[in-house]
C-alpha cells in the first residue's frame, strides 16, 4: 500500500518536530496562537517564572486553543498532515526537506551545551 524508506521517514520525523515547535513554542508563530491562547507568566515562591498556555473563548475557538497549547496534540496533526503530503502531493517534499534540515539544527544546537 504505502511505503517510505528510512531516510524519508527520518526527513519527515524532523520536519514534523520543527514544525509542530514553531507552531507550538516559537516567538516568530505568536500571530498564529494569539487569538487562541492566552500566555500567563505565573512566579513560584522561589522566583522562577513559568509561562502557562491557557485556551481562550468557547467552542471551536477553544478547541484551536487547547489543541495548540498541547505538544503532543499539535505533533499528531502535523504529523498526519505531512505524512499525507508526502504521500499525496510530491512537490511538496522540499519544503518538508527543509524543515527537517531545521529540526536537525535545532536538535543539534540544544544538545551542544
Amino acid at each position: 500500500m504505502f511505503e517510505i524508506n528510512w531516510f524519508d521517514f527520518i526527513i519527515v520525523s524532523l520536519a514534523a518536530f520543527r514544525i509542530t515547535h514553531l507552531l507550538v513554542f516559537d516567538e516568530i508563530a505568536k500571530f498564529i496562537r494569539k487569538p487562541f491562547i492566552s500566555e500567563i507568566e505565573i512566579e513560584d515562591a522561589t522566583g522562577n517564572k513559568d509561562i502557562v498556555f491557557e485556551a481562550r473563548g468557547i467552542g471551536i475557538r477553544h478547541f484551536i486553543g487547547s489543541l495548540l497549547s498541547c505538544y503532543w496534540c499539535t505533533g499528531f496533526w502535523v504529523s498526519v498532515g505531512i505524512v499525507l503530503a508526502y504521500f499525496y502531493i510530491p512537490f511538496v517534499y522540499p519544503i518538508i526537506l527543509i524543515f527537517a534540515v531545521a529540526g536537525a539544527a535545532a536538535f543539534i544546537e540544544s544538545h551542544i551545551d
